[in-house]
């Protein structure tokens, strides 16, 4: 150090100092700490302790279940806690198609900004049940790329809604969904039996509704305010 600033002042006095080596001198700024988008799970699964059912009884999360899962209201948002299917709807891919699916169709409820299916082990999207007599979920301020929160074992992942499913049954998210929550998205094997809660925002909108970064900025300050205000 003190040849380093013996040096300087020579140049200096010569008037030919480099400005880097005054800057390497000095000491440096401290790297930014990076803070999580949004509430922790414990924070938002704080605000689904109890709930105000809004579905007309009660839904099954697989055909075999019985009716368990009921849809509740609160402000800004609806809730249920369920299991968690794989949808590999939408465009096929090495892992989502008719041979990796038994049930696996073409095509998605609702579309990307091309006009083609969403592509379920890219985007991060889950299934609302088709509108029923237990529940019409456009009805609670839901739609196409609304946004949602998923929240699994301690981890918060945003979503959009994607596509619709049976009218009866509820829980199921894309593969890519559960990929990213730690969940096996095997189509065939994968999901899973319970401890899954899907917070889905009122009068939101995902655009475009594919991009994964949109879903987690619009879907954060969505669980913020729902944090704030229940």
């Amino acid at each position: 150090m003190r040849k380093l600033l013996l040096l300087a002042a020579t140049l200096l006095a010569a008037g030919t100092l480099v400005p880097s080596a005054v800057a390497s001198a000095s000491p440096q700024p401290a790297p930014a700490v990076t803070i999580q988008a949004g509430p922790t799970a414990s924070q938002l699964l704080a605000k689904t302790t109890s709930c105000k059912q809004i579905s007309n009884g009660k839904y099954r999360t697989d055909e075999e279940t019985g009716k368990t899962v009921a849809v509740c209201d609160a402000n800004g948002a609806v809730f249920w806690k369920a299991d968690m299917d794989i949808d590999c709807d939408g465009v096929r891919t090495s892992r989502c198609n008719e041979n990796t699916d038994c049930c696996f169709q073409p095509d998605t409820a609702f579309h990307a900004s091309n006009g083609k299916p969403l592509t379920a082990d890219v985007t991060h999207y889950i299934v609302v049940p088709s509108t029923s007599s237990i529940w019409k979920y456009t009805s609670s301020g839901l739609k196409g790329a609304g946004s949602c929160a998923v929240i699994y074992n301690n981890k918060v992942l945003y979503a959009v809604i994607g596509d619709t499913g049976p009218t009866q049954i509820i829980g199921e998210a894309s593969y890519a969904t559960a990929k990213d929550l730690g969940i096996n998205p095997d189509p065939s094997n994968g999901g899973v039996d319970s401890g899954v809660t899907y917070i889905c925002f009122k009068n939101s909108t995902v655009s475009p509704i594919e991009s994964n970064s949109a879903a987690t900025s619009v879907g954060s300050a969505k669980a913020t305010a729902f944090v704030n205000n229940n």
